[in-house]
């Protein structure tokens, strides 16, 4: 007898479908919670305030500015030089103290002299010998009881003994070393008794007031560096100091390697600070005044699609774009929530494109975008956004120097 089996079809069917079933639920349960998530974040996100921010703020004022051409220059004395002696000799004595101011002709140095002193009493006795024997030859002459020739042997001796003492003196002279023209004396090393050769310099000697103080500028440039236009000095071991001096002199040729024009300024320097070889900066005035709408550079956030500042505004941010699309149309404009009302700054930030022009120190000039009176965000703009409810806090303030100088640690 055949024996009758079922199939197992059936039963592998409905183990599918349950599997199925269940893989439905799980994934409608995940679809479900990832739906309901996000609308209660979302909700959170939307029920959050935009928090208000602490921002520096200046307001925007003209200000009155003179162009000018800056450059690099370098200190140089009117009259200086190093001093040295053009006769070899033993030091005598130094008549001046390192550093003093000294005049014209004042005496410095001198070496020892006696033996040449000495040659020069003996000539200067001949010469008067000499002297005496040509006025006695002339007297003769006049009764003709000599010669005229012996007159005129007298007469040339005379000149040979006037000249040997002139060049003796000039040797006596060349012993002591005078201040060609007032100055100030450098460190003097020289003591007495000691050796000094032929050239050597012994002292160096500088006229400080005034001073020259040349520097480069392009050959662009050249048109503005008129005689007579007015300079400003500063220097970077004169911290707070300017110097005020005019342009006297150009150089008549450009350089070829640099394509750069000398330029010479003199500066008046009464108290002695500027010295030679010194750098300094030179700010030469070009043109007329010029008035700009002016901020701080820290004010301006820099970038490759255009230069943006805040400008704060006085009252609640304006509705959001998501506020606006909640609304409904056929309502109207949506109530405000009294129950989440709280009291918070009255002053938001909007960004908007200007255009900078010059800048002078850590300042920059705005020639559009911002108008005089509007007050703008100097510090914390990294923090901000369009909307952005902000606290004002003008305690400390961004450097607004025309004139900075480095600070020493």
């Amino acid at each position: 007898m055949n024996t009758y089996v079922l199939p197992a079809r059936p039963k592998l069917r409905k183990r599918l479908i349950i599997v199925i079933v269940a893989l439905l639920i799980l994934f409608g349960a995940l679809v479900a919670w990832n739906t309901i998530k996000g609308i209660y974040i979302g909700k959170f996100m939307a029920s959050m305030a935009n928090p208000p921010q602490t921002i520096s703020t200046m307001t925007a004022e003209y200000q009155s500015w003179q162009p000018h051409v800056e450059a690099f220059g370098n200190v140089r004395a009117v009259h200086g030089t190093d001093l040295a002696f053009d006769v070899a000799g033993l030091v005598e004595n130094v008549d001046v103290k390192s550093g003093a101011d000294v005049k014209k002709g004042q005496i410095l140095m001198k070496l020892v002299d006696a033996q040449d002193r000495a040659q020069l009493a003996s000539l200067q006795a001949a010469e008067q010998l000499a002297a005496l024997t040509a006025k006695r030859s002339k007297a003769q002459l006049e009764v003709q009881a000599i010669s005229k020739a012996q007159y005129d042997t007298d007469m040339a001796n005379l000149k040979s003994a006037q000249a040997n003492v002139a060049a003796q003196q000039a040797l006596v002279d060349k012993k002591t070393l005078r201040a060609p023209f007032a100055g100030r004396v450098g460190i003097i090393t020289a003591t007495p008794g000691q050796y000094i050769n032929v050239g050597n310099s012994v002292v160096t000697l500088q006229q400080l007031d005034p001073v020259y103080v040349d520097f480069t500028v392009p050959q662009s440039s050249l048109d503005q560096m008129r005689i007579g236009s007015k300079v400003e000095i500063s220097a970077d071991g004169l911290k707070g100091k300017t110097f005020t001096g005019t342009v006297t002199a150009t150089d008549p040729k450009v350089d070829l390697a640099t394509r750069n024009v000398g330029v010479e300024a003199t500066v008046p320097n009464p108290d002695k600070l500027l010295v030679p070889g010194m750098f300094t900066k030179v700010a030469v005035d070009s043109g007329s005044e010029q008035r700009y709408l002016t901020l701080p550079q820290t004010a301006i956030a820099y970038a490759p699609y255009g230069d943006t500042v805040f400008v704060v505004h006085q009252g609640d941010p304006p509705a959001s774009s998501a506020d606006a699309k909640q609304a409904d149309p056929k309502k109207g404009a949506p109530k405000a929530d009294t129950k989440n009302t709280k009291s918070g700054p009255s002053h938001y930030v909007q960004q908007v494109v200007v255009t900078v022009g010059p800048t002078r120190g850590d300042q920059v000039a705005v020639l559009s975008g911002v108008k005089a009176g509007d007050v703008v965000v100097t510090s914390g703009q990294l923090k901000l956004k369009n909307g952005t409810p902000v606290n004002i806090n003008n305690t400390v303030q961004p450097a607004f120097n025309p004139n900075p100088h480095p600070v020493e640690q």
